[in-house]
């Protein structure tokens, strides 16, 4: 069954087209990873997706449901969850108040000043044993903008996933880790998406064949190859793709 599917994709900004018909197929419980050179859309394919950009032409279905060009936060209460390149924690507040926000989005609880968040003991025992998973529990009361940049990402990915989402979509979730940060991480995304679908765009290709079940190759606009790790190891289109590319033969 698939979770995710594009059909006939397409997305240009004015007049430059950046995707080409791109149809993508994920399926539910897997770990999609999708690739490709500088250039070759995936930040584009992934904000259309997740209701970033209103593609041009084609269809978004999620669930069996076209959403196509739905708003993010539509899309987050149907259970798409995403992280993003850039971390976009909330700086000023704390790490057990970001992830309690995650654990209340998915509960349907909204903040207002009558009630005492801090009361709810449901809300906070689930805020304190993600901590605990995420091994952050002795920066319970750090502010995000004090955290280490690979504690701020791991951070981040924790939120996407703190609403429990059918579907988790990380960009870059290693992008300017150093080696140990890289390996910590890809270790918490190993653990946290046990049994859950996830698509992420990732240029470290140690990474990639980590974590990935099934991978999809971009180029220039349009879906190149898609297949398991070793047919995208062995498919000699990928290769002259990534030809020069030293990260993706260092992966072989």
């Amino acid at each position: 069954m698939n979770v995710l599917q594009t059909k006939g994709l397409s997305h240009h900004f004015k007049g430059l087209q950046v995707l080409f018909g791109v149809d993508l197929q994920v399926r539910q419980g897997e770990h999609h990873a999708i690739i490709g050179p500088n250039g070759a859309g995936k930040t584009t394919l992934f904000n259309v997706i997740t209701g970033t950009y209103r593609p041009t032409g084609g269809q978004v279905v999620f669930k069996g449901q076209d959403v196509t060009g739905l708003a993010p936060y539509k899309l987050a209460r149907k259970g798409l969850g995403r992280s993003f390149q850039i971390t976009s924690t909330f700086e000023k507040q704390t790490v057990f108040q970001n992830i309690r926000m995650g654990v209340m989005s998915r509960r349907g609880i909204r903040f207002d000043f009558w009630r005492r968040v801090a009361g709810m003991d449901g809300v906070t025992r689930e805020t304190e044993e993600i901590l605990a998973g995420i091994g952050l529990v002795a920066e319970r009361d750090v502010l995000a903008c004090e955290l280490s940049y690979g504690k701020h990402r791991a951070l981040e990915v924790s939120m996407a996933l703190s609403t429990d989402p059918d579907l988790v979509m990380l960009d870059e979730p290693t992008a300017g880790m150093s080696k140990e940060e890289t390996h910590a991480t890809v270790e918490l995304i190993k653990r946290l998406t046990k049994g859950k679908t996830m698509v992420m765009v990732e240029h470290d290709m140690d990474v990639v064949f980590s974590l990935a079940d099934r991978i999809t190759v971009l180029y220039y606009g349009a879906i190149l190859a898609s297949g398991t790790p070793d047919v995208i190891r062995d498919d000699q289109r990928v290769r002259d793709a990534y030809l020069g590319d030293m990260e993706f033969s260092h992966a072989f």
